[in-house]
């Protein structure tokens, strides 16, 4: 027997990113929205712990137990006092290192494989308070849709979507370590008066009323300076897609993925072929959402 897993990315259409904490942390306000782009994750039975991993970019995934999947099934093991016994295959369609929680998707995708494998019967709760314990994007990864995530990002509040919203992400040359630009983000703002991290009321119900003008003059990134201040060509990207005709265009997340938000899918053709003709990026996908959190997809 083996159980799937699809899992999908996500976007951050707002990122508020407050002062750091003494424990190192920044509080946030993470507005995520899950895009259709997908990992898929199969747990079947084995003499040990092992994974593995195909698709783009697969040779940039660590397949040691520092892996998100394999923490999470140590997790879910650990807390029902079995051996964590299996095989994880991970079919990568997530960009890499992107600032798309691909990882974090991973780690929420095992643990439902796992959960439904070894028939723990975990309630959902304890499945979002593991997915809290392996990192911040894993507890979105597992509900999907879109959320507010407060504390450092896992502490989320489902929010209402009024229509689905359209995408193109562009891919960078090279990786962002997201500790590194939250360090840039400190030394940025060193000195300055960092205000405590809020929700915005006008994404909100830009979100509600399914209005991509709206979100589009609402989207924002307190990642973003930090972002470009260590990956300067990012800003070529940017400057691309706008030009292409994108509603709006933002790092995603801690980056270097580039997010441009427009208006339908024949937009997204247009920009997605201009990004790519502009030479600042090394692929583009399309994609909408909301999607799906965590979701068994075969058995």
């Amino acid at each position: 027997m083996s159980v799937t897993v699809r899992v999908p990315a996500k976007v951050n259409v707002q990122l508020a990113v407050g002062a750091a904490r003494p424990d190192g942390f920044h509080p946030l306000a993470n507005v995520f929205l899950a895009v259709g782009l997908y990992d898929e994750v199969t747990a079947t039975p084995a003499d040990e712990l092992r994974v593995t991993c195909d698709g783009p970019d697969a040779d940039q995934v660590p397949l040691d137990r520092t892996n998100l999947a394999a923490r999470a099934a140590i997790a879910l093991a650990e807390r029902y006092g079995r051996s964590p016994d299996v095989h994880l295959h991970i079919a990568k369609d997530i960009p890499v290192a992107g600032g798309m929680a691909g990882g974090s998707a991973d780690g929420a995708a095992a643990l439902v494989a796992c959960d439904a494998l070894w028939q723990t019967g975990a309630s959902r709760g304890e499945l979002l308070d593991i997915c809290a314990e392996l990192g911040s994007d894993v507890p979105f990864s597992l509900v999907g849709g879109a959320a507010l995530g407060i504390g450092r990002g896992e502490q989320l509040t489902p929010l209402e979507v009024g229509g689905t919203f359209h995408w193109v992400f562009a891919m960078a040359g090279r990786g962002l370590s997201t500790p590194a630009v939250f360090r840039e983000f400190d030394r940025l703002g060193e000195g300055t008066d960092i205000p405590e991290p809020v929700a915005s009321e006008e994404l909100l119900a830009a979100l509600a009323k399914g209005d991509p003008d709206a979100l589009a003059a609402a989207v924002s990134n307190d990642l973003q300076p930090a972002a470009l201040s260590l990956f300067p060509e990012l800003a070529g990207t940017l400057a691309a897609g706008r030009a292409a005709g994108a509603l709006t265009a933002l790092v995603s997340g801690s980056g270097p993925t580039t997010a441009f938000l427009v208006r339908d899918p024949e937009s997204a053709a247009t920009v997605a072929q201009a990004l790519l003709a502009s030479g600042t990026c090394r692929t583009v996908r399309t994609a909408s959402g909301p999607a799906p959190g965590a979701t068994i997809a075969g058995r």
